[in-house]
């Protein structure tokens, strides 16, 4: 079946979404290897990220809140592979730990929930949303908005709109797709507003010593997803970035190169900084090239923000 006398074991968050992205990675890689579905068995690691709800992640450890418990449990060896929303996986990853895969990506745009666009929003509008980046996106387009917390699954963002708490929330089109609610909201354009580096991306790590394992993920890796995700995360590191940080990014595959787009801004979204250009599939350094410019064309206030 896999080669042992046991079933892989996949790591994941016990979410809903997680849930999902872990039977897709699961179906991807019985189907390629002509497996049963019983030839890997799904391990539920709860994470900080989902015990604490009532903080911003900023103030209680970014995002190594949603990767350090399934980490332990990969060196530990408690499960074989793990699988992420590759926008909650941090920077910089332990060496001990290899992104081996990706899956197709999924639509990388944000949707506006509770109004048709920005501009239908009510005067001094309340915009539900945990996300930096959303935060002064929407304060860029909207200075007269009044953002409150929102953390929580799909359904409890979803719950607190429908109970009056905000006039709006934000969240991303390939999670609401990957749940079966494909018509939830309204698809903001990406010109109005870019996404989070590694949006709509579903990763898979596993030990970089498990070479087996690292064969098999290979298998079904999707090439444009993983050179543009991996361009995006490159524009974070040289930005330094953190989820204190209102930072998006985007590549697209442009011929045999990617255009890659990239903004910084700040909190309050009236300064914005903002770069493109043509790079070559798997040039890290000019990823990394891009966050540094952002950061010299930024005022001090703004570079401030990402050297906490």
């Amino acid at each position: 079946m896999t080669g042992s006398d046991r079933p892989l074991r996949l790591g994941t968050r016990g979410s809903p979404l997680a849930l999902a992205q872990a039977r897709m990675t699961a179906q991807a890689l019985c189907a390629h290897s002509g497996w049963p579905q019983q030839a890997i068995e799904t391990v539920i690691v709860q994470t900080s990220g989902d015990r604490i709800q009532d903080r911003a992640l900023a103030e209680i450890g970014g995002k190594a809140l949603w990767t350090k418990e399934l980490d332990r449990a990969l060196v530990e060896g408690e499960i074989d592979f793990a699988v992420h929303s590759m926008k909650d996986v941090e920077t910089i990853r332990p060496g001990a730990i290899r992104i081996a895969a990706m899956l197709p990506r999924a639509d990388v745009r944000d949707k506006l929930i509770g109004a048709e666009s920005f501009d239908a929003l009510p005067a001094g509008p309340v915009i539900g949303t945990s996300s930096p980046r959303r935060a002064a996106q929407v304060r860029r387009l909207r200075p007269d908005a009044r953002i409150i917390l929102f953390r929580g699954n799909v359904a409890t963002r979803l719950g607190k709109l429908a109970a009056g708490e905000a006039h709006a929330t934000l969240l991303a089109a390939a999670g609401l797709d990957r749940l079966g609610q494909s018509d939830v909201g309204a698809l903001i354009p990406l010109d109005i507003m870019l996404p989070a580096p590694s949006q709509g991306a579903v990763g898979i790590e596993t030990l970089s010593e498990n070479r087996a394992m690292l064969d098999l993920l290979a298998a079904i890796n999707d090439s444009d997803t993983f050179d543009c995700v991996m361009a995006e995360r490159a524009v974070l590191k040289g930005l330094g970035g953190t989820c204190h940080s209102p930072i998006a990014a985007l590549a697209v595959v442009d011929g045999a190169a990617l255009h890659l787009r990239a903004e910084i801004l700040s909190a309050d979204g009236q300064e914005r900084v903002a770069e493109e250009a043509r790079i070559a599939r798997g040039d890290q350094e000019a990823g990394e090239a891009m966050g540094r410019a952002l950061l010299d064309r930024a005022s001090p206030a703004l570079r401030a923000l990402f050297e906490a």
